[in-house]
């Protein structure tokens, strides 16, 4: 960036230092710092113009509060003209390839909303650490054989083995076996073995009917948890409540499987309680095993039969202690599932080459230049999208994110704290910091809403920061040191 030539160096430079600083530089340097302060480093904010406006509600008086431009009267001509630049917002995308900062916050605030939920905190009492809870995935059917990574204890096992020289080949002719241990950075994992054996059809289906199929899942659990007690559905509902949270995680191979978390509380309009001591934890994992089995949803394809969608048959439902060990040799503690869950929700697909937007035209997916099993996929939610196919608006929405539509994280309504709550309290929070004598309003007094009414207006500006600023600089590196890199 060349200096102007009206500004004054501060230093001499050192040699090899780069471009000189200059007094406005070093003038403007606290604006740059407080503009990406504002914005908690976003890398791509909204700009966005306007003025708050404060009404005494006994007297009617107006008064301005804040408003983004200056007016100017130039004497000349006696015109009033408008000078100023606009406030930018943090963008609050959960996805961390968009944005690594508000990703970043996002994650925070998904794992205090889960372990809220788990040990207590942000409004929820500690003893709901004590009521039953479990752990569960629920995971897609097969829909063909592909690349997998096979562990044992600490041991890799080879992919799919074959020790029978006639079961090597499909009917179409491939060697469907593969004697490789695959390492976790392989680019084959998830990769089909035969594309013509792979039933893409049921696998864009199965993203499009996932949160369906979740649904469902809801609906059955409380009937087979009331089987496994020996009473009945109504005496159940009377006792007891199944709170839960839940996140989709994308798989090597483009389907979507859930993680979640499932609590049961006593049936009260107020409060966290225990539900009755018949109803433990390993009942629980059970009734989730036998309710995952039992969903069925039959998908239309608009040119053949139906396909019958569930979930796959590894379903895995532990029950959360204080002190078990899961799999891996770490505990699976309340912190563990929380990070856990966090860090899942803010993933998307990893896919190098899918688009980040919409796709609008198929000659955007000719163009894409993705590994061919998502291209694949991506081909058929967009031709199920079709009118003489199921004529599903959402597929072909959604047929960037291999046909699921979905929220990434959502939970029943009383689990926990709401996302909501955490944004105000953080909000809250920063007042205090800015005011920590109390805001007051235009004329002098306490701010109370009861007696002067604020009024905001806002217009959208645009997105991201202005070309070739400070700012934009540092917020890029900023997203750097976020992402590790």
């Amino acid at each position: 960036m060349t200096p102007r030539g009206a500004a004054a160096p501060i230093a001499p430079e050192p040699p090899g230092s780069g471009p000189v600083a200059t007094a406005d530089d070093a003038i403007s340097f606290p604006a740059w710092e407080r503009e990406l302060t504002s914005t908690g480093t976003c890398s791509h904010p909204i700009r966005v113009h306007g003025r708050i406006d404060a009404i005494d509600l006994a007297t009617g008086e107006t008064a301005p509060v804040f408003k983004t431009w200056t007016e100017i009267t130039i004497p000349q001509t006696g015109d009033t003209v408008r000078i100023g630049e606009p406030v930018h917002v943090p963008c609050g995308n959960r996805r961390e390839t968009a944005c690594p900062s508000c990703s970043q916050v996002y994650k925070r605030d998904a794992r205090q909303l889960v372990r809220a939920g788990l040990t207590g905190g942000k409004g929820v009492p500690e003893s709901v650490a004590t009521h039953p809870c479990v752990f569960a995935t629920l995971t897609a059917p097969s829909f063909g054989p592909v690349h997998s990574r096979r562990v044992r204890g600490k041991t890799v096992l080879p992919c799919r083995p074959r020790r029978d020289g006639k079961d090597r080949r499909c009917p179409h002719g491939r060697d469907i076996s593969c004697p490789t241990r695959h390492v976790e950075a392989d680019p084959r994992l998830g990769r089909p073995l035969c594309c013509d054996c792979y039933d893409y059809q049921a696998a864009v289906l199965f993203n499009r009917h996932a949160g369906d199929l979740w649904r469902r899942f809801t609906t059955y659990l409380p009937r087979h948890l009331a089987r496994l007690a020996g009473i009945t559905g109504k005496q159940l509902r009377a006792e007891l409540r199944i709170r839960f949270v839940k996140v989709a995680e994308y798989q090597a191979r483009g389907v979507v499987h859930y993680h979640a978390v499932i609590r049961l509380d006593a049936n009260a309009k107020t409060g966290y309680y225990p539900p009755p001591a018949r109803y433990s934890a390993a009942l629980l994992a059970d009734a989730i095993a036998l309710a995952a089995k039992a969903v069925r949803l039959d998908a239309p394809t608009g040119r053949g039969p139906r396909i019958r969608l569930g979930f796959g048959r590894q379903v895995d439902a532990r029950p959360i202690w204080r002190d078990p060990v899961a799999a891996s040799g770490q505990p699976l503690d309340a912190g563990a599932v929380a990070n856990y869950i966090a860090k899942y929700a803010t993933k998307s697909t990893s896919v190098p080459g899918l688009p980040a937007a919409r796709i609008r035209h198929p000659g955007d997916i000719a163009a894409l230049r993705c590994p061919a099993h998502h291209k694949r996929m991506v081909t058929s939610a967009w031709d199920l999208g079709a009118r003489d196919a199921t004529a599903d608006p959402r597929l072909r929405l959604w047929s960037h994110m291999l046909g699921y539509g979905g929220h990434f994280l959502t939970k029943s309504r009383r689990y926990s704290v709401t996302f909501g709550q955490l944004r105000r309290a953080r909000a809250e929070h920063r007042r205090l910091e800015r005011y920590p004598d109390g805001e007051r309003d235009p004329w002098g007094r306490p701010l109370d809403e009861r007696v002067v009414l604020v009024l905001a207006h806002w217009t959208y500006a645009g997105t991201g920061y202005r070309p070739r600023t400070p700012a934009a600089e540092l917020a890029l590196v900023s997203a750097d040191m976020a992402r590790g890199d």
